[in-house]
């Protein structure tokens, strides 16, 4: 059939919200990777990567944990072994291949584990974060390191002290552990330490620590994360002291940057889930590493040199956003990765690192094939409009985009516009392949990703933008960035047409646009998922990794500055709100709980607002389910669709 036209956002797509659902998003250890099944109630199984064979095909199985409720390291693999948290019961298990699940901790459904590593020497002992909800209230929630005893099936405390713990890692030889601390009200990023230690084997559970020295990092100053041992002499992590995240190496008592003079770009993004490292040790001696960047909101792949003295070699990659690295084999200078392009899904990738630098790149376990041509996906554009004030914004945008539409039949149409808000707040909208960015763009939408003031990516300064101004920068850069595009010299987008939708803390500021800014007509519609509406119950209830994260962002905590937590809070404005609002929630929601969005739900509709609410049973903080996913894009758009008078 001839392509048509149709005014824009009623195209017809072959996308639909099911496909959406059978993604993969694995997590690469050795030749194993992490598989989501939305179609299983949003479990996460083990799969042999090789093979494809599901190591954990019960649905007795959930290989998550709970750890700071994100969660991240919940496996780990170590020869022929895979050690794993199943969040079903809180335990940890040992998988042999060929074998079955057998667990190596007590019974105790308070405890949480992640982020483990295994000694190198005693493989029957593992260090892990320990997390004891025995009181289930933030300030009584326990973090520390521990060794789990797999022979005796025993748990045995390490180190505490800090608020929170991340990154053990044995040297080669096992003689000394690194880790990673921090301490409220200190996010990861913020101000993070590096410790090691002397290991101390002892027969009656396991080993101890001595000699216990300070590596890098400053409370509220300075980040030092993501600790790993080059060899038995070298400790390789990052640090954010130049204003840039950047390699760093340990030596000899002494901390030093491995390059000449920083490097205006980041290697490294924030911890919010655990077992994220940025780099990947090469080479048997230690002597190279591979890191992931970020910059010009994609990442890419460096070649860093672990020695010091020479800057990063650039590896030219098609990949924009990579994720999960390891080493696989540092005798064949073999890593492996997880990596999307901008036209093509999830693939585990394995990278070969020749000894003149030559790389090649070999697919392992390919993207998911559409059932759709690529003819349909809207490629990203990236851009850095400049707001009045001067300072500049950063956005990805994508147009319609549907080889069956030659345009809008309507004359000097534009289309309508999709503002995304993300989450974090200190997260960044790349430039991978979104499918639900193309189930819009597809329909006839475009599709603009605002990364706000307070974003990661763009250094330091960038995100510390938003310290004392969230529900003000986030929300005045939303709008900027929506007004630009769709003005002189752009005119991309409808201005009439714009709507607003974010999850999480991107909920929080798609409620502050509509309550709380300015002008508070800019968006004809806004869809807030799981959002924060409530400042004060917030800070009372949430978590306890981002217990204390209002009082940057906000100046203080709700005693010191009661008046800017009633004033920033959304729901206390719901009389401003003239948009249409759609919310969307998550009935066992720990981060953001119900009673946020049944509270500005509750005040819109007094009003006499246009609300929509949507509560999802057995959801929590995010969608896992099919069913979840398919039914809150489908009532998403069509929400839009009804507020907007589009018919298809």
């Amino acid at each position: 059939m001839p392509p048509q036209s149709a005014p824009y956002g009623t195209w017809s797509s072959p996308m639909t919200a099911e496909m959406i659902t059978k993604g993969v998003n694995p997590i690469s250890s050795k030749l194993y990777h992490l598989e989501a099944r939305p179609s299983e109630g949003g479990r996460i199984t083990i799969i042999d990567t090789p093979s494809g064979t599901d190591l954990t095909p019960s649905k007795d199985w959930n290989v998550r944990t709970g750890v700071h409720e994100y969660g991240g390291g919940a496996a780990i693999a170590y020869g022929e072994t895979l050690y794993f948290s199943n969040l079903v019961d809180g335990r940890v298990y040992r998988l042999k291949e060929g074998g079955s699940p057998e667990a190596v901790t007590p019974e105790n459904k308070v405890h949480r584990f992640a982020d483990f590593n295994v000694h190198p020497i005693h493989t029957h002992l593992l260090v892990s974060i320990l997390e004891d909800h025995t009181i289930d209230e933030p300030s009584a929630i326990v973090n520390t390191l521990c060794v789990i005893n797999t022979v005796a099936k025993t748990v045995h405390p390490l180190i505490s002290g800090a608020d929170f713990y991340a990154s053990p890692k044995f040297s080669p030889d096992g003689t000394r552990l690194a880790w990673q601390q921090w301490s409220h009200p200190d996010m990861p990023w913020e101000g993070s330490h590096v410790y090691i230690a002397d290991v101390v084997i002892r027969s009656y559970d396991g080993l101890s620590l001595k000699n216990l020295a300070h590596v890098a990092g400053e409370a509220l100053k300075i980040s030092a994360v993501y600790p790993s041992w080059a060899n038995n002499d070298t400790l390789v992590f990052t640090s954010d002291e130049s204003g840039y995240i950047n390699p760093w190496m340990y030596q000899n008592g002494k901390a030093t940057a491995l390059f000449p003079k920083p490097i205006q770009y980041e290697f490294g993004s924030p911890g919010w889930l655990l077992q994220t490292h940025p780099y990947a040790i090469v080479d048997e001696k230690g002597g190279l590493a591979v890191f992931i960047t970020t910059k010009d909101g994609r990442n890419g792949l460096d070649i860093v040199d672990l020695t010091g003295g020479s800057p990063p070699r650039t590896i030219e990659t098609p990949f924009v956003v990579v994720e999960n690295i390891w080493s696989l084999s540092r005798k064949a200078r073999e890593i492996i990765f997880s990596g999307e392009k901008v036209d093509e899904g999830l693939s585990v990738v394995k990278l070969t690192l020749d000894d003149t630098f030559g790389t090649r790149f070999t697919v392992l376990k390919p993207a998911p094939v559409p059932e759709f041509s690529s003819d349909f996906i809207s490629v990203p554009k990236p851009m850095s409009l400049e707001a009045p004030n001067g300072e500049l914004v950063h956005v990805v945008y994508h147009p319609p985009k549907n080889p069956d539409y030659l345009g809008s039949s309507v004359l000097g149409e534009r289309p309508p516009c999709v503002v995304l808000a993300h989450g974090g707040p200190t997260a960044i909208a790349m430039q991978n392949l979104s499918w639900t960015t193309q189930y819009f763009t597809s329909r006839g939408w475009a599709w603009l990703a605002v990364n706000y003031g307070g974003s990661s990516g763009y250094g330091r300064e960038y995100i510390r933008r938003l310290d004392g101004k969230w529900g003000i920068v986030d929300s005045d850069d939303c709008i900027r960035a929506a007004q630009i595009i769709s003005s002189e010299p752009y005119n991309l987008v409808d201005p009439k047409r714009l709507v607003i939708r974010g999850r999480s803390a991107g909920g929080y500021t798609v409620l502050g646009t509509l309550a709380n800014a300015p002008d508070v007509t800019t968006f004809a519609a806004g869809a807030a998922s799981f959002g924060i509406s409530d400042l004060l119950p917030l800070e009372a209830h949430t978590h306890k990794f981002e217990s204390r994260q209002l009082e940057k962002l906000l100046g203080g905590m709700s005693a010191q500055v009661p008046e800017l937590y009633r004033d920033r809070s959304p729901v206390n404005h719901a009389d401003r709100i003239v948009a249409p609002l759609l919310i969307l929630q998550g009935e066992i929601d720990r981060v953001v709980p119900k009673e946020q969005a049944e509270l500005i739900c509750e005040k819109v509709a007094e009003k006499g607002g246009v609300i929509e609410y949507k509560l999802y049973q057995g959801e929590g903080h995010g969608w896992r389910q099919a069913e979840t996913i398919i039914d809150a894009l489908e009532r998403e758009l069509g929400f839009y669709k009804r507020v907007l008078g589009l018919k298809s």
